[in-house]
């Protein structure tokens, strides 16, 4: 039986970005680190084994935690649910150069890539995650299971509900004390887009400045 073992569920791209963070962080206490997918793609996968979920709860190991890294965040919410009811610890994931300033209250089971910033008194949620680059400037309200991709710049007095999206590159315009700048609830905002008044919950904005994306 070993002592520790340590799980990234998702085996795909970003699970592979996650990997050598969860190693580094926790490197120092002897765990064991695998990947863990409903359906693996392989039984290795860059020299870490490939478990599915019941392989995972059936290993013989004295302590089990797990981090989630499913960017869709409808999934991570049931997989999260699934991990709690199962008594597994899900860890908080932090790069060695993510920075945290002043006043920043995150919640649990979030993944904070590398060169991602947190400036001041900033509000988080559950499950969060900040892909490479990203940053939260100040006073900014962020919901649960919110999900950034790579270099998303979320400037001050910006509230954003849970389970948006924001895309790869996206600039989201600085709000006011009096008059936030809001990202609905479940809300997508496509690749490098614009974002300069508040998005309804449910909808997609892509473009500079976003609009609302009509489909045919």
């Amino acid at each position: 039986m070993i002592n520790k073992l340590i799980g990234v569920f998702g085996a795909s791209g970003f699970g592979r970005e996650v990997m050598p963070l969860v190693q580094e962080q926790c490197c120092a206490d002897g765990a064991t680190f695998v990947f863990v997918d409903d359906n693996p793609p392989a039984d290795q996968l860059n020299g870490y084994s490939v478990l599915t979920y019941s392989e995972f709860l059936t290993y013989s190991a004295t302590e089990k935690s797990i981090t989630i890294a499913i960017a869709d965040s409808a999934i991570r919410e049931k997989l999260t649910a699934r991990c709690i009811s199962d008594a597994l610890q899900i860890l908080d994931v932090a790069a060695p150069n993510a920075v945290c300033l002043d006043q920043v209250n995150i919640g649990s089971g979030s993944i904070l890539c590398p060169f991602v910033t947190l400036t001041s008194n900033v509000k988080i949620g559950q499950s969060f995650h900040a892909n490479i680059y990203s940053y939260v400037a100040h006073d900014c309200i962020i919901g649960d299971f919110v999900t950034f991709a790579p270099a998303v710049k979320c400037n001050g007095n910006i509230i954003i509900e849970d389970f948006a999206y924001i895309g790869t590159g996206a600039i989201i315009k600085q709000g006011t004390p009096d008059r936030p700048l809001k990202i609905g609830k479940g809300a997508i905002v496509g690749m490098g887009a614009v974002v300069t008044k508040d998005v309804p919950a449910g909808a997609v904005v892509v473009g500079n400045p976003a609009k609302l994306l009509v489909k045919n």
